[in-house]
């Protein structure tokens, strides 16, 4: 059996790094599992997934003009759903207000409802308050910031023994 970018195959781990793991897989050849392919949650160290000597099936992403393999277990996984059964990242597109009439979303970070309007122009469901210009919020974040640096200058400063105290 030929190995092929998209095919499954089985191999044995042989060695464990802190950025994945190596399998050797048919025909002698090795390949590697990056640690971001290990499982489909956070990884922080490989060891607490694989060992060596484990038997595992990978799927073959890619292959290079060098001969490195490529290879991922977490695709092979199927995609947890949250609970719902909906899909992660949907979000209901109407709501209901208990008498019966869908209301359009609004959408949290435009302030628009999906519900078009005849023109096919969304409409804005409140008004967006007017903003500062940019030069007074970067005032406001500077004079912040040199507020902050100061306090924490200080705090440094006293556990110091002050500035211009006396050194030994």
């Amino acid at each position: 059996m030929a190995i092929e970018v998209g095919s499954i195959v089985e191999g044995t781990v042989s060695g464990i790094t802190n950025f994945g793991a190596f399998v050797e897989l048919p025909e002698g050849k090795v390949g590697l599992i990056h640690i971001s392919e290990v499982a489909d949650e956070y990884v922080s160290d490989v060891k607490d997934f694989l060992k060596e000597k484990d038997k595992v099936k990978v799927k073959v992403l890619n292959i290079d003009d060098k001969g490195k393999i490529g290879l991922s277990i977490k695709r092979l996984q199927p995609k947890k759903q949250p609970e719902g059964g909906k899909p992660a990242g949907s979000r209901p597109q109407q709501r209901s207000s208990g008498d019966g009439d869908a209301q359009p979303a609004f959408h949290r970070n435009t302030g628009f409802s999906s519900q078009a309007g005849g023109n096919g122009n969304f409409r804005r469901s409140t008004p967006r308050p007017v903003s500062a210009s940019f030069e007074d919020k970067l005032s406001k974040f500077m004079k912040d910031s040199d507020e902050l640096q100061r306090d924490s200058s200080r705090r440094t400063d006293s556990k110091r023994g002050g500035r211009g105290g006396r050194r030994r």
